[in-house]
């Protein structure tokens, strides 16, 4: 396969976590990042065919983070993770350009159905 997916998070275990989905299922993790705005230097430097943006982080938050991302590549292709009871803020990121979310607690099979949604 070998798309370079970009994993966005402040928690890092969830990071972990993703890592360890995506690297069992032969994708490449090409960067981690902390923060939104770590996120976003990090998109602009390594152009990954996906990222997964967590939506609640300090300094810049995913939606934020989000609306730059698209404005650098408006094909930028994004997938929001949230925990439960953030729908509202779901909505919001679809509407913002976000191409799916997943839901904290991960389940494997969902990231993994979401990201080859995404990547056809």
């Amino acid at each position: 396969m070998g798309q370079s997916i970009l994993i966005v998070d402040d928690a890092a275990f969830m990071r972990m976590m993703i890592k360890d989905i995506l690297v069992k299922n032969g994708f490449e993790v090409v960067g981690e990042a902390i923060d939104g705005l770590q996120g976003v230097e990090q998109y602009k430097e390594l152009k990954p065919d996906l990222v997964i943006l967590d939506i609640t982080m300090p300094e810049k938050d995913g939606l934020t983070a989000l609306k730059e991302m698209k404005e650098i590549d408006p094909y930028a292709s994004v997938i929001m993770c949230s925990a439960m009871g953030q729908q509202e803020m779901v909505i919001d990121a679809i509407q913002a350009g976000a191409k799916d979310f997943i839901v904290k607690p991960f389940q494997a099979d969902r990231v993994v159905e979401a990201i080859r949604k995404v990547l056809g």
